[in-house]
């Protein structure tokens, strides 16, 4: 599979909530950089640390955090940039927002990614610490 490929299996595997398949997309040492200072940010490693991230968001926002693409993906040799849109709710608080999620693959699986929020701070917020 070319790099484009992973990302686009990887991206329809979780827009079908089908997690197991996402992330078996993932190199056993992929590294996942959190932007922003909330209680999710900063860098995790390995599946199990992403995968404990996602259900926490998963859980503190009950299940509305959704990503959606929305544009086409970028790509430049083994990295691909997936612009997205982002949204939730926790309690009263909102989310909807744009970002960019770019993506190393090697050997046909990701093995790096770095997101992108286009308000970091509304996004921290939206979290918490």
């Amino acid at each position: 599979m070319t790099a484009k490929e992973v990302v686009i299996a990887y991206a329809e595997a979780l827009g079908k909530a089908d997690v197991p398949t996402a992330f078996s997309y993932f190199s056993e040492g992929v590294k996942w950089h959190q932007p922003g200072d909330n209680q999710f940010s900063g860098l995790k490693n390995g599946p199990d640390e992403i995968g404990k991230m996602i259900a926490g968001m998963m859980e503190i926002s009950k299940g509305t955090f959704a990503l959606t693409p929305n544009s086409n993906l970028m790509v430049n040799g083994d990295l691909v940039a997936m612009p997205l849109r982002f949204s939730g709710s926790i309690e009263e608080r909102k989310l909807d927002m744009l970002g960019v999620d770019l993506f190393k693959v090697e050997n046909g699986k990701i093995t790096e990614v770095w997101l992108f929020s286009d308000d970091q701070e509304a996004e921290n917020a939206f979290w918490g610490k």
